[in-house]
């Protein structure tokens, strides 16, 4: 009797374990961390014995999984029109593939309607990304099959941090958010409207600014923080993650369909996996600059340190009191329009603002933080700014991308966007006053 109750409970602690491992990502009633981290539980490998005195008596401990220099994580959602692209990322990837000494993984999702490519296969599916020649289609070991989970939900996007940090452990970690991008704004009407990152046609839903930080907070410290997407290096993003962070890579302006190349990112960092994070974050903006400029694209792609951040916080808070204390509304309003923008045309870059100020007041302490301001983009926050003028087309003029120093912020036409209040930068800085009072008569 005895023996067959210890029987029966090892069985309903080996059921309770599998059971642990699946996560629900319906967004309605669970415990957002327990979820998350039931995401991390170990699972036997296929291959090894189950048997029953296995579960009783355990067998020797696996050696602990050897640390590498690094771990490169990449969420890519393809579930809308950049599916093409985001599948040849993909064997970029496999063109350099892991190393002994550096990770490469990826979580992907598809749907139907844009590509067929690779087997038309839909759904979600993590890799462990490894050297391939075939461009054509994913060589790399699928690890699991999730699914047609939501990439537009910032839970996702946490389990798939914590998941990675804890089957690849390294030195080190980038994370890499691969899809549409459109800077700041928590939107309620349709996907073109709304603005965030990682959006997903099927669900309709997206990541917006506070859920980043909130999916950032839950993975985890990560030393360099990526966006393969557009318009996402703006004070309101950085703000919402500088403290999980330790460098940014991303750019003021879109971004090519084509994005990362990331054959020409990841071959240097394979081939010194030594890289400090710095290095790696500056390998990420030269690798995506080069490409660019060698077919003469126009692009802007920047590195920011997270732990100036709270720096440009106060400097810029100085500048904008400064400027409402002036009373030089008009020069103000001026100076904003004449700022080099971007496809959001309210987001506009700091440092041209700035600048612009400078030049054109008459009072002392505009001029003076106004300086300080741009001093502190370009000799602290800013660690690698590269950018290249864009000659125009069909749909667009010429851009001075030159003017711009690798930080944008938010610049209202009129009134604050939707959501802006809910901030962190909103909520600490004056930049919300500041915008409001510009617009005013």
């Amino acid at each position: 009797m005895i023996r067959k109750l210890s029987l029966s409970a090892v069985a309903v602690s080996m059921f309770a374990s599998i059971a642990a491992a699946g996560v629900d990502f319906d967004r309605g009633g669970f415990d957002i961390k327990a979820e998350i981290d039931n995401a991390a539980v170990a699972v036997p490998d296929a291959n090894q014995d189950k048997g029953v005195f296995d579960w009783l008596f355990g067998k020797p401990k696996p050696e602990p999984k050897a640390v590498a220099e690094w771990t490169i994580m990449v969420f890519s959602s393809a579930k809308n029109d950049l599916e093409k692209y985001l599948l040849m990322d993909l064997n970029e990837m496999e063109m350099i593939g892991s190393s002994a000494k550096v990770n490469i993984v990826a979580e992907v999702g598809r749907i139907d309607g844009y590509d067929s490519s690779d087997g038309n296969w839909t759904g979600v599916r993590r890799y462990f990304i490894t050297k391939d020649s075939d461009k054509t289609k994913m060589g790399s070991k699928m690890l699991q099959d999730m699914g047609m989970i939501d990439q537009g939900d910032y839970r996702n996007l946490a389990a798939f941090g914590k998941w990675a940090k804890a089957a690849y452990p390294a030195k080190k970690y980038m994370l890499i958010v691969s899809n549409h991008g459109s800077g700041w704004e928590k939107g309620v009407q349709t996907i073109t409207e709304n603005k965030g990152i990682s959006y997903d046609e099927q669900s309709g839903n997206h990541i917006n600014t506070p859920e980043l930080g909130l999916a950032l907070k839950e993975i985890g410290k990560v030393d360099v923080f990526g966006t393969d997407a557009c318009l996402m290096q703006m004070a309101e993003v950085v703000y919402e993650i500088k403290d999980s962070v330790d460098y940014i890579v991303g750019s003021e302006e879109t971004e090519p369909g084509d994005g990362y190349t990331y054959n020409d990112f990841l071959g240097p960092v394979v081939a010194k996996p030594t890289m400090t994070p710095l290095e790696l974050g500056k390998q990420a903006v030269n690798a995506y600059a080069d490409h660019y400029d060698k077919i003469d694209q126009g692009h802007t792609q920047s590195l920011a340190k997270a732990s100036s951040v709270n720096k440009l916080l106060t400097v810029s808070n100085e500048f904008a009191a400064a400027v409402m204390a002036s009373g030089e509304k008009a020069l103000a309003k001026t100076s904003r329009d004449a700022t080099i923008n971007f496809a959001m045309d309210e987001n506009r870059d700091m440092y041209d603002f700035a600048r612009r100020m400078v030049e054109g007041s008459q009072n002392a302490d505009v001029k003076l933080k106004g300086q300080a301001l741009m001093n502190f983009i370009t000799g602290d926050l800013m660690l690698l700014n590269r950018t290249r003028n864009d000659k125009g087309g069909y749909w667009s003029g010429p851009k001075e991308y030159v003017l711009a120093k690798g930080m944008a912020a938010y610049f209202p036409n009129s009134t604050l966007g939707n959501g802006y209040n809910e901030l962190a930068w909103a909520k600490a800085s004056q930049w919300d006053e500041f915008g409001t009072w510009i617009n005013q008569p």
